[in-house]
């Protein structure tokens, strides 16, 4: 299971790069092959299907965990009779969100016929159409996906994804030169999205020998699960208040241009977000045991600190980088008319980086089964961002909708939940803090250096883009290395270097 750990957390940058490969090598093409006005509908379709998404009411998470519980209890039979309970249970769902989407979908007139062509809102409710599709039968055969992580069979599931994010981008570049556009987009990835879930389903079987019992239906432990689940749900809501009302609210009051410029946004916020998650995704058994097994609260302080090191270790980087070079880059990447996209990414990604070299923290709560304060809190302070949204977006278009969700990120995310991990959970934030200043040191002399020496050059080509950026790097690496990160961050660098010099 340990080499299952390592090699998964492994994997999962493989996957982090190459998402981020594609978004910054097939997003351009894609955004010139399809132009504005129908980039701007699928995202509109995709930010109302994202809220159909929450019908999952957090049992996903809620099967890692209690899975985890149980096999750190050798309790077979109660795992087998778990997974038949939830497969009931998300046929169900699925039921639920076909009926849903079908009320959007015989409202999209209402919604947004004051901001759309006729044209465009056909093609906006066919793209809708398919993708609830999609998501109706995603939720019976999600269990599978919940189980391989509860298994921690990380290695399967990161090379399905390896090849889906393959397979899916090749097949798209080859059908957008043919002039397909957002219609095949959707088509291509319920195929590939039915495939992936076919495929989870035959390692359960035969590999992982899950066995669905449809028993008595355990209402008592139903119950403790929903309880569970409800602030997990309550999350959820509140992540699609953040990131999928924005283009919803655009598309309605502002057109699709403005929703195609916040698209690209959003689109950079989720690379930026993946950079992070990347590490935290991977401990939610480890933490489960610990919290089962009653493992000292210094340990698994010690273990948020140490996460949130190695995370921010690539968030500095990443965020100077786009702070110093992604006005640049947005200008050569996604071409004209995008120019505010960067003063929207960088509303998002300032707040967001202390959440996201924190978000150990979550994995914490869920496997203490404590998300009760953040779900609510999350929920109230999404719902003041909803409100702000509305009539910062009329006046302001896309920054406005932007400075509403930053806002809300300080507010919730940074100043409230820093005190509760404190006070509540007994989590070092003070210390937590201290070793983020001291790492921050060299990184903000180098920023604040680099602005001023960028001030003399115009990087208006990609070569001299490229240049700039290595010429940091060349700069930013070996000092970071040196003076911020401490003797175990080195080693994670230099004791793969070592064994692979050996070997050669």
């Amino acid at each position: 299971m340990q080499s299952q750990l390592k090699i998964g957390a492994l994997l999962s940058y493989v996957v982090l790069a190459l998402h981020n490969l594609v978004g910054l090598l097939y997003t351009p093409f894609m955004l010139r092959m399809m132009g504005k006005s129908e980039y701007g509908l699928y995202s509109i379709a995709a930010s109302i299907v994202a809220y159909l998404m929450v019908l999952d009411l957090g049992f996903g998470n809620a099967i890692v965990r209690y899975t985890a519980k149980f096999r750190a209890e050798n309790k077979c039979k109660e795992q087998y009779e778990m997974f038949g309970m939830f497969f009931l249970l998300y046929c169900g769902i699925g039921i639920i969100a076909l009926m849903a989407g079908g009320i959007l979908y015989l409202n999209a007139e209402n919604i947004f016929d004051a901001a759309m062509t006729a044209n465009e809102l056909e093609r906006t409710k066919f793209i809708l159409a398919l993708m609830i599709f999609n998501l109706a039968i995603s939720f019976p055969f999600s269990l599978f996906g919940s189980v391989i992580t509860a298994y921690e069979q990380f290695v399967f599931q990161k090379v399905v994804l390896i090849f889906r994010i393959i397979l899916n981008t090749v097949t798209m570049i080859v059908l957008l030169n043919f002039g397909y556009k957002a219609v095949a987009m959707v088509v291509v990835t319920t195929v590939f999205n039915i495939l992936t879930l076919g495929l989870n389903y035959w390692y359960c079987k035969h590999y992982l020998k899950i066995k669905l019992k449809f028993a008595r239906f355990q209402w008592g432990f139903l119950k403790e699960v929903s309880i569970y689940s409800f602030w997990i749900f309550l999350n959820a809501i509140m992540d699609r208040i953040y990131w999928s009302t924005g283009q919803f609210v655009l598309g309605a009051f502002v057109g699709t241009a403005a929703v195609a410029v916040f698209a690209v946004a959003i689109q950079l916020e989720h690379m930026y977000m993946s950079f992070s998650s990347a590490i935290s995704g991977v401990f939610l058994p480890k933490v489960t045991a610990m919290a089962v097994r009653e493992s000292n609260g210094t340990a698994i302080s010690d273990l948020f600190i140490k996460t949130g090191r190695i995370q921010y270790c690539v968030m500095v980087l990443v965020l100077s980088g786009f702070f110093l070079f992604g006005r640049q880059f947005i200008h050569l990447w996604a071409g004209e008319g995008y120019d505010d996209a960067y003063i929207i990414s960088m509303l998002f990604f300032v707040p967001l980086t202390v959440p996201l070299i924190q978000n150990l923290g979550i994995t914490i709560l869920q496997a203490r089964n404590q998300m009760k304060f953040r779900s609510l809190l999350y929920l109230c302070i999404s719902l003041v961002s909803l409100g702000a949204q509305i009539p910062l977006s009329k006046y302001f278009g896309g920054i406005g909708c932007a400075c509403a969700i930053a806002g809300a990120l300080v507010l919730g995310q940074i100043l409230v939940m820093n005190v509760y991990y404190q006070v509540k959970q007994n989590i070092d934030i003070i210390g937590f803090w201290k070793e983020i200043i001291k790492m921050s040191i060299v990184p903000g002399v180098l920023t604040v250096l680099t602005y001023y020496v960028l001030q003399q050059y115009d990087l208006d080509t990609v070569v001299k883009l490229i240049v700039g950026i290595v010429f940091y790097l060349i700069v930013y690496l070996p000092l970071f290395f040196a003076f911020s990160m401490n003797a175990y961050e080195r080693d994670l660098i230099l004791k793969p270097i070592k064994k692979f010099l050996k070997r050669v």
